[in-house]
């Protein structure tokens, strides 16, 4: 008896030592929706619920400090900081879903289609592919932007063009290896059509490849369009997004910090949360 508590004891504690870093990364997970869904929240409900004009200027209340009608207080024009923030938020989260969409759904229809037709298809497709990824994102977006300063096309262009090979290369690698399988090979012999082989054995497969795709390219473009605003090649003043406003700022950050700060925070917080949603598996 002695013998068997003693062997159980450690199977026990090796057990619970393997299950404890999956509620860690679960709790981690958790943490990521609660802060994105916050942000998500802020963007969408906050210009509703402020209340306030973000492009009205007081010129007389140049860089007023937080007070309770202003949480964050007046920017250096005399608007509301709070209200800015909210319609910045909303810009730039709901252009950087718009370009990760506009990416992911060609970018796996032609990858499926590569992986399904093979041949000169899949050679025309691929090297397409290698065209676009020859030429650097930022590069891309910068040309387009050339043709159209300040307007938002250019950047929703730019990043969905330099977005979509991701999807592309994944899915066609990943699908080539998926038709051949047992599963897919019975399927047809069955006589299903592809449009069941791909709901029923491929998309399984894949939409844990494209979540992963999804979530890095959110973030990236969140980055890239605070980025491009921030050197002054994206959207410009008076428009409220994350980069401009931290250009139009950053003058000021010894005087009034938590004026860059809040920009800055948003786009970190947004980052983080990103991060977090997918670091491992839940329990």
């Amino acid at each position: 008896m002695s013998a068997m508590t003693n062997q159980e004891t450690p199977d026990l504690h090796d057990a619970l030592l393997a299950a404890s870093p999956p509620r860690r990364r679960s709790a981690a997970r958790v943490l990521g929706a609660v802060m994105l869904i916050a942000i998500a929240a802020f963007a969408l409900l906050g210009p509703w619920l402020i209340g306030a004009d973000p492009a009205r200027q007081t010129l007389a209340r140049f860089l007023e400090a937080p007070s309770l009608a202003h949480p964050l207080g007046l920017d250096h024009l005399g608007r509301s900081m709070l209200a800015r923030l909210a319609e910045a938020s909303r810009l730039s989260l709901s252009m950087a879903l718009l370009s990760v969409m506009s990416a992911a759904i060609p970018g796996t229809a032609l990858g499926l289609l590569a992986a399904w037709r093979g041949g000169w298809a899949e050679r025309m497709l691929t090297a397409f592919a290698d065209a676009i990824l020859a030429l650097p994102g930022l590069l891309l977006v910068l040309l387009l932007a050339a043709f159209a300063p300040g307007q938002f096309w250019p950047l929703y262009v730019g990043i969905s063009l330099a977005l979509w090979v991701e999807y592309f290369r994944v899915v066609r690698a990943a699908a080539t290896i998926m038709l051949a399988s047992p599963q897919v090979e019975a399927s047809r012999l069955l006589g299903f059509d592809a449009l069941y082989i791909v709901r029923r054995h491929l998309l399984p497969e894949l939409l844990p490849r494209l979540w992963t795709l999804m979530r890095f390219g959110y973030a990236g473009a969140v980055l890239a369009m605070a980025a491009l605003g921030f050197i002054g090649v994206g959207l410009q003043p008076p428009t409220a997004e994350l980069g401009v406003m931290m250009i139009e700022l950053l003058p000021y950050y010894s005087e009034a910090p938590w004026l860059v700060g809040a920009p800055i925070f948003i786009l970190f917080a947004t980052l983080l949360g990103m991060i977090l949603l997918g670091s491992g598996k839940d329990t």
